[in-house]
């Protein structure tokens, strides 16, 4: 064993992601870089920590609340998020003794300068550890919606917002497909290798390798302790990418010499996997917003050997004059809600509102309001997003193609997590007559 107290960074994380605003797949990959020296199963313990409180914190609330005079939403900040990670290790990781959560629990909160808290730290803990399993859940035949909200760890809203559109059971289904370890499905970067050459190679490095779906050059990943330990990954021969991401570049249906505009493409998977399919003909003009994220995309340009790939920092709010009519293919990979990726990146369903939902759906149509032009006649415009909400998808197609009668719809399709281990998406293919 190490001296790093595994629970006091996985502690650090949740209140930089709980209380900061932080995003949290970002904050653990930080974390997880600098202590690259600690063994795998060390490692494999931060993360699950993390992860797992973090995708379970709705419920973790729900059996501190029956068990603690002090509710959740009023304890201190490092507190809360001290319970909130001991409880997790005792309800849901078997490997760890309920003691050994509970008197780590209170090594910290002494460690953190809440001694005087210690004791109702270890009470609570001890009473959840005897009798948390048998908690009253929410009634599933009288408030169904709840139930589920509290089972799932997701907020009402978001589950009343799908059982509004696709009816309780399929929310149910939808719900499922975020729950559990997240499959790492990677994109061959056929500019360098070959998908028989790299399965050999990470096979190689003890990794288990299997096909993604249909798509050829697409796997999924299983052993990854940290990318950057592969010398594949380091020197740019894959991408890690959703399969249903890929579906973008593949429906786009790009051919040699292409022009393509891709307006909020940090950080860059989908316009390097468009300019694999023009075979390094032709231009795919990689753009964003910010400095930073153009910075993105040239590191992912550079590492990849994309040469027909050129980054540029655009407002896609603002006109550009000079882009009128260019593209063969126009992008519109726009901002959302994530709601299609609440399983790698689980801290979305906490910091999003149904408010926040509108806003977003507004921006999109701005956007589209705005690069609407930039597609030649007889080109092609990819819509698409990682959510599942009828009011950033479907709504907006169909408001643009009120707006914008020369395009017509070719293909519209929702993908929804789960079985295929793929993310929620949305994309829709139009062309401009």
């Amino acid at each position: 064993m190490t001296d790093v107290n595994l629970r006091a960074l996985a502690l650090d994380v949740l209140c930089a992601v709980n209380e900061e605003g932080r995003y949290s797949h970002l904050m653990l990959r930080q974390v997880l870089e600098k202590y690259q020296y600690l063994p795998r199963h060390e490692r494999a313990f931060l993360t699950r920590l993390v992860e797992g409180t973090i995708e379970r914190q709705i419920a973790l609330d729900y059996v501190i609340d029956a068990f603690s005079k002090t509710k959740i939403r009023k304890m201190k900040p490092l507190i809360r998020n001290l319970m909130r990670m001991s409880v997790y290790q005792i309800l849901y990781m078997d490997a760890v003794p309920d003691s050994a959560a509970c008197d780590e629990a209170v090594r910290l909160a002494k460690k953190r300068g809440f001694s005087g808290l210690s004791g109702f730290v270890n009470g609570v803990l001890r009473s959840i550890a005897r009798d948390g399993r048998t908690v009253s859940w929410p009634d599933g035949e009288k408030d169904p919606l709840a139930a589920l909200s509290v089972r799932y760890s997701v907020p009402q809203w978001i589950v009343g917002l799908w059982a509004d559109r696709y009816g309780l059971e399929k929310t149910e289904r939808i719900l499922s497909g975020f729950s559990g370890e997240q499959a790492l499905s990677v994109r061959v970067n056929l500019q360098k290798t070959t998908p028989e050459e790299l399965k050999r190679e990470l096979e190689a490095e003890g990794l288990l390798v299997q096909p993604a779906g249909e798509l050829p050059y697409a796997f999924y990943v299983d052993g990854v302790d940290h990318l950057n330990a592969l010398k594949s990954f380091r020197e740019g021969r894959f991408y890690v990418q959703d399969v249903s991401s890929m579906r973008v570049a593949e429906l786009a249906g790009v051919r040699d010499g292409d022009y393509v505009i891709d307006v909020c493409a940090a950080p860059g998977g989908k316009s390097l996997h468009l300019a694999e399919l023009l075979h390094g003909t032709g231009l795919v003009e990689a753009r964003d917003l910010t400095d930073y994220k153009v910075g993105l995309i040239r590191e992912n340009i550079e590492k990849h050997g994309a040469g027909n790939v050129r980054a540029m920092r655009m407002d896609a709010t603002v006109h550009h004059d000079a882009s009128v009519e260019r593209a063969d293919v126009l992008i519109c990979d726009l901002p959302c809600s994530g709601l299609g990726v609440l399983g790698k990146k689980p801290d979305i369903r906490y910091r999003m509102t149904l408010e926040k939902t509108r806003e977003l759906a507004l921006l999109q149509r701005q956007i589209l309001s705005v690069v609407w032009d930039y597609t030649k006649h007889g080109g092609v415009l990819i819509y698409s997003t990682c959510t599942i909400n009828d009011a950033e998808n479907e709504e907006n197609v169909a408001w643009f193609l009120q707006n914008w009668p020369e395009y017509e719809l070719l293909h519209e399709e929702q993908m929804f997590p789960g079985g295929e281990n793929r993310d929620g998406f949305f994309l829709a293919k139009l062309v401009r007559h």
